[in-house]
């Protein structure tokens, strides 16, 4: 177990860490024109973020104790088409109902 010193010290250091990273944009630049090369790589950091926190869930759920489940990995290949062909919402209730249909019918 970690020492309540260690503890608040660790949690000061990330917090001080965390202000630095987003003072650094805000503070820095937040008055100035960011070139084009640099708004150009910004639009994608959204797109890169959100496959990145979905992809080990996908492949090592908790759920199922880190093994490959191949319901889940349908039910994203379900919402990845609908997000595809017709948008965000789409995907959603395609991705959520294909996994709550597949689990019913497998029994999970």
């Amino acid at each position: 177990m970690i020492s309540d010193a260690a503890f608040w010290t660790l949690t000061a250091a990330l917090g001080v860490g965390t202000f630095l990273i987003r003072f650094s944009f805000l503070g820095l630049l937040g008055g100035r024109q960011l070139p084009d090369w640099a708004l150009l790589h910004l639009k994608y950091v959204g797109a890169a973020v959100f496959p990145a926190l979905i992809t080990p869930l996908l492949l090592w759920p908790d759920a199922t104790g880190g093994q490959t489940d191949p319901v889940r990995l349908l039910a994203a290949a379900a919402a990845f088409a609908a997000g595809i062909r017709f948008g965000v919402v789409p995907a959603i209730v395609a991705g959520m109902g294909s996994l709550y249909l597949l689990q019913f019918i497998n029994g999970a």
